[in-house]
């Protein structure tokens, strides 16, 4: 049986540390709130729609670019 692989995130608050954003600068280009993106830091877990976009951000699928134009 093919074992599933979970999308980790565990790192998340340091990787927004890592450049120089705020919980706001950060979450907010994702379409989160201030106050549900600390809950995603803290170890709730993250949505698999969410989880799925920050893959393809994180991989460079998609770009800065990408996600302040669908905010639009």
């Amino acid at each position: 049986m093919a074992r599933k692989k979970k999308l980790d995130f565990s790192d998340i608050a340091d990787v927004r540390k890592k450049g120089n954003l705020n919980q706001t600068e950060f979450w907010t280009r994702y379409g989160v709130t201030q106050s549900g993106g600390s809950r995603y830091e803290s170890g709730r877990n993250v949505p698999k729609p969410l989880a799925i976009l920050l893959w393809l951000h994180r991989s460079g699928k998609v770009t800065d670019k990408d996600l302040a134009e669908a905010l639009k």
